[in-house]
């Protein structure tokens, strides 16, 4: 079914009618990965809600000027602020702005870096937005599928199959130009020039950091990594740098959306890790084993709903991992308010039921035990846990 993106990938996207909605009360603030289509959900799928629609970008130097000097267009409408956040005193400005002329424009906000945790100086805007994460396209959303999900219930599985969608989404990731294209050597050169403009330009600009070699030293690294726990002190001794500046590289990572650490979930009563983070990439088409460029393709599934959990519906929702000490583990689990909902082992082509997933099910009461697999056709429940193609389940996520 990839016609249905290839028709709609200027008509639509998951949060297009959200945002549009939240805009006629606040501010909506979105970030997200650098080329996700930030630019494009802005300017030509939630303009077109509003009358009138004007676009500053604050990397073009005629359009600093024009917010600098207070432009504004004469009739109400849509102001969006592109990159904004590389104005040392945007918050003050966007605080301002907001305060003065909330009752005559809507204002949109986008940025490649974590617009809702950015600390550059200025008031609060506490109140005054919502905040979006955007992220690559995934299985439901390049078939066109729209799922209603209902949480600590069963996810909205259904029988049509999409096996050949998850394979190209598996080998070209979600970004839209790559995914699109889908060109091998094109992949290859886009993965290039985004790690180029990633850390030369974006994180330079934005982040006092000398040792800029090192850090891209540091994310050629990432990729083989992914899927596995994740030691600072190991990627410490191999960069022969701090433990300090080790930490400090990868919060940079997460906020400009390369990377991602989930943590392991625990109880009391349960023997768990506390501390250590998995890894992955918000493209997973840089992984090169294959295997764990398929847990991560269902990583970034997993948290695409929970963020969308979080930003639109409010809810407390996180994505772990299941591991004790014995080193019993479960990929991944789902928690609302911190309760469990479901659990995800994933396997390339095993039936088998995971002894691994039968255990944290029954001492933490997971609702829902899924061990999904990359083969078609494949829907089985054995000792309690659904066995069922990744592509049935994946297709029932956002």
């Amino acid at each position: 079914m990839l016609y249905y993106l290839y028709l709609n990938m200027e008509l639509e996207r998951y949060l297009t009618k959200n945002i549009a909605d939240d805009l006629k009360t606040k501010m909506v603030f979105v970030g997200g990965p650098r080329q996700v289509g930030k630019t494009t959900l802005a300017r030509k799928l939630v303009a077109p809600f509003f009358k009138d629609s004007v676009y500053y970008n604050w990397d073009r130097r005629i359009d600093r000027k024009k917010i600098l000097s207070g432009e504004l267009p004469g009739a109400p409408g849509l102001i969006i602020y592109d990159e904004i956040h590389k104005y040392k005193k945007w918050k003050t400005f966007l605080k301002g702005e907001w305060d003065a002329h909330k009752e005559v424009y809507n204002y949109l906000i986008t940025g490649s870096a974590r617009l809702n945790i950015y600390r550059k100086g200025g008031d609060s805007l506490l109140g005054r937005y919502h905040y979006y994460t955007l992220h690559p396209f995934t299985l439901a959303e390049i078939v066109g599928r729209k799922n209603d999900i209902e949480i600590f219930q069963p996810l909205p599985i259904e029988s049509s199959t999409h096996h050949q969608d998850l394979l190209v989404l598996d080998h070209y990731g979600g970004f839209p130009e790559a995914f699109l294209t889908q060109n091998d050597r094109m992949l290859r050169r886009w993965h290039n020039e985004r790690h180029e403009r990633l850390f030369k330009e974006d994180i330079r600009d934005l982040e006092p950091v000398r040792d800029i070699v090192t850090l891209m030293l540091l994310g050629d690294m990432l990729p083989q990594k992914v899927g596995s726990l994740l030691s600072l002190n190991a990627i410490r001794e191999d960069l022969e740098v701090s433990h300090r500046a080790v930490t400090h590289w990868m919060n940079i990572l997460e906020q400009f959306y390369y990377a991602f650490r989930i943590y392991p979930y625990h109880q009391k009563d349960i023997r768990a890790l506390k501390k250590e983070p998995k890894l992955y990439l918000f493209d997973w088409s840089e992984v090169p084993d294959e295997s764990a460029r398929f847990e991560n393709l269902v990583a970034s599934h997993l948290l695409k709903m929970v963020h969308y959990l979080i930003d639109y519906e409010g809810y407390r929702s996180k994505l772990h991992y299941l591991r004790n000490l014995e080193k019993k583990e479960v990929d991944f689990m789902v928690t609302v308010d911190a309760k469990p909902w479901f659990a995800i082992e994933v396997k390339l082509s095993d039936t088998i039921p995971s002894p691994a997933l039968r255990y944290f099910g029954d001492r933490y009461k997971i609702p829902y035990l899924y061990q999904i697999c990359k083969k078609e056709n494949v829907d089985l429940l054995r000792d309690g846990i659904r066995i069922i193609s990744a592509d049935r389940l994946l297709a029932a996520l956002i």
